[in-house]
Formats: structure tokens, sequence, C-alpha cells
């Protein structure tokens, strides 16, 4: 292990540590009142955003996997992880841009938030993933990423599980469900969950801007820095085999 590996696995284990944290009382009673919200929803309005959540994704999967670089060879973790960070540096502010000016549009603008800003979280998974040698042509680096998206939006017994199965990658990979199989309802739930608060927010005019900027900056960060380590993790696993 190198001295920069040796530097950086205190950090990883306390975000391990967290990744695996029990819910708390008040995290049981927020996901019983959300479950109880999800029920009241007609199951049309249900599959309607779960179709679109899917479909949005899968264009960009699709899209983003041919205008991706190839994957860095031949680079030790901490040059990867120096080029990773000026990436999500690079999203942050753009992300934060974008919800500034669709949050300052009020109402119509701010719904136009949804695919753009999924997109931009889209495309810096896949530029982490090529950073860190890994090839998204691959269909199982793509559910990879669509794992670490889940991960950094969900909350609870949830985000255990799917701590769990990036802890063992190896193994779950070879039981993945295809791409239409995948679990898209509980996907755009977990997310819709995590984020809605600070999107409703995000339309209300005369802060929707800063809101927006706010929201989409810490927002994309979590979810860079959630890659970073679930990377890392994937890393050491490898160095260790």
């Amino acid at each position: 292990m190198s001295n920069y590996e040796d530097h950086i696995l205190p950090e990883l284990r306390g975000w391990q540590k967290q990744m695996q944290r029990k819910p708390t009382f008040i995290n049981r009673l927020a996901r019983t009142l959300q479950q109880r919200a999800n029920r009241l929803i007609p199951e049309k309005v249900h599959n309607v955003i779960t179709g679109a959540v899917k479909h949005t994704i899968k264009a960009v999967l699709t899209g983003a996997e041919f205008i991706s670089s190839k994957p860095l060879a031949n680079a030790s973790l901490q040059a990867r992880e120096y080029r990773v960070q000026n990436r999500i540096n690079v999203y942050k502010n753009t992300s934060a841009a974008e919800g500034a000016i669709t949050g300052a549009g009020g109402i119509l603008l701010g719904l136009a938030d949804f695919p753009i800003w999924l997109t931009l979280k889209m495309k810096l998974l896949f530029d982490i993933a090529g950073l860190y040698g890994h090839d998204v042509s691959d269909y199982k680096e793509r559910l990879y990423l669509l794992h670490v998206f889940q991960l950094a939006f969900s909350g609870g017994e949830y985000r255990r599980d799917i701590y769990a199965k990036l802890a063992d990658w190896d193994n779950y990979s070879q039981t993945l469900p295809s791409f239409d199989e995948f679990d898209w309802r509980s996907f755009q739930q977990e997310y819709r969950d995590y984020i809605d608060l600070a999107k409703m927010l995000q339309l209300i005019p005369g802060i929707g801007a800063v809101v927006g900027f706010y929201v989409n900056h810490k927002l994309t960060d979590k979810l860079g820095m959630t890659a970073m380590n679930a990377y890392r993790m994937r890393w050491l696993t490898e160095q260790t085999k």
C-alpha cells in the first residue's frame, strides 16, 4: 500500500462506518411519513414518474457511453484522485449555475431543472469511472454507477443495502438484473424522497435562485464524494487481491 493509500484510509473507513450506520429514530419517523405520503399518490402517477426517470437515465447512459473518454490507464491512485477532484469542482460549479438560472425562472424553468441536473450528475459519474480506470461501455460498470447514485441519494436501511452490494461488488455483479429489470420504482422514490423538499423550495419565486445554486452545488459535491469513496473501496479491494 502506498503512502497516499495509507493517508486516505482513515477517511475511507469513516465513510464506510457512516454508510453502515443504522437509521436513527428521526430517520425512521421521516421514512414512515414519506411512505404514507407516497401511498396517497395514485399508482398511475408513480408509474409516470418511474417511467420518466428510467427513460431519462437510459438516454443519458446510452449517450454518455459514446462521448466519455477512454479509461485512464497506468496512473497511481493519487494522480487519479487529483483529476477526479478537479472534475467534481467543475460539475459543482456548472450544476450550481444551472440551479440558480432555473430557480430564478420560476415554476416552468424549475421543472426543467430535473432532467438537466440529472444529466449532469450522471455525466459526472461517467467521468469519475473513467478516471479510476473503468470502462463505462461495460454494462456492469453502468449499473455500478446507478448503485453509486442510489447510495448518494438514499437513506436508512435502503442505503445500507446498497452499500453492502457495492462492498461485495465482485460477487453481486454476477447476479445483476438487466437494465429493464432494475428496480426503477425504488430508485426514483428514494431519490425523490431525498431531494423533494429542497427542490420544492427552488420553485418559490424570490428564493428559487439561491436555493437552486446551493442545493445543486451541495448535492453534486455529495455525489462526487460518494463516488470517490466507492471507487477507493473498490481500488483497495482489488489491490488486496
